[in-house]
């Protein structure tokens, strides 16, 4: 009588090499990945490195709606009505004009609008509304 069935010894001599093969692979990855080129063996001669100097921050230009109206360019006083003749000739002087639009908390809403549509049929590239947090 034997001891062991063949299925026994059948299945124990088989070996499965598949999950050995994945991380032999992901193995050969890492290694690829994290080895240097050696670039650091060729003579090479690098440029110096200079100084930028930043160009200076462009000022920006507020425009300021109080509650009952009255329009302010840069904390002067401006009809609405000559708005955009100023703004077109601040924009050939700056072609990248930023302007800034601030209003009262209690400025109706279809002052801001004008404002906003005076700015862009002036062409005025960069046009932002001045809000603030409240906490």
């Amino acid at each position: 009588m034997k001891k062991c069935s063949r299925s026994a010894h059948h299945s124990l001599t088989e070996l499965n090499i598949t999950p050995l093969l994945d991380l032999a692979f992901v193995l050969l990855v890492i290694f690829i990945i994290t080895t240097i080129p050696p670039v650091k063996n060729m003579n090479l001669k690098l440029p110096d490195a200079s100084k930028h100097q930043k160009n200076p921050p462009r000022k920006a230009t507020y425009i300021s709606v109080q509650a009952d109206g009255t329009l302010y360019l840069n904390r002067e006083q401006l009809p609405m009505g000559d708005l955009k003749a100023t703004l077109v000739g601040m924009r050939t002087d700056d072609p990248d004009l930023s302007v800034i639009v601030r209003g009262d908390a209690h400025t109706k809403y279809k002052l801001i609008r004008q404002v906003l549509d005076i700015c862009q049929q002036a062409l005025v590239p960069k046009v932002d509304l001045a809000t603030e947090i409240q906490k």
